[in-house]
């Protein structure tokens, strides 16, 4: 799914840019995607997606691979690496097993993320399992 456009005048790159790619649930691509435009998954895709654009994962959609771009809403399952320079939302029907990388993240009630997360210009957070967690200690005067 490669498309090139020869004549580059300004009008041309600006509609370019403004264009989603629909990857529809009964598609399944096995490959490396770069694109400029943004792009909506409801199906299945296993590799990498780099964009400059912004990466919406449907409630249906799954992707196995590494998601390199500007934003992303993420409502399936990705597993893998998410690398977001802007924001990343997970809504709350997201399943994330992984790496994120972001520069801003906002996480719905109900999300289940089992990954490594890291944001940018700060230090690394890991998500605990439950197992992990530690019971609060209550301390009185």
């Amino acid at each position: 799914m490669a498309f090139s456009i020869t004549n580059k005048t300004n009008m041309q790159q600006s509609r370019e840019s403004n264009k989603i790619d629909i990857i529809e649930k009964t598609t399944k691509i096995v490959g490396d995607i770069v694109s400029k435009a943004d792009f909506r998954i409801d199906g299945n895709v296993e590799g990498t997606i780099i964009t400059t654009g912004k990466v919406v994962v449907g409630e249906e959609g799954a992707v196995s691979g590494k998601i390199t771009c500007a934003n992303s809403d993420i409502a399936g399952l990705v597993k893998g690496t998410i690398d977001v320079s802007g924001t990343l939302a997970l809504k709350s029907s997201a399943k994330i097993e992984g790496d994120v990388i972001a520069e801003k993240l906002a996480v719905e009630t109900g999300a289940n993320v089992d990954a490594s997360i890291s944001m940018k210009g700060s230090k690394t957070m890991k998500a605990l399992s439950s197992d992990e967690k530690e019971t609060p200690v209550e301390k009185t005067a």
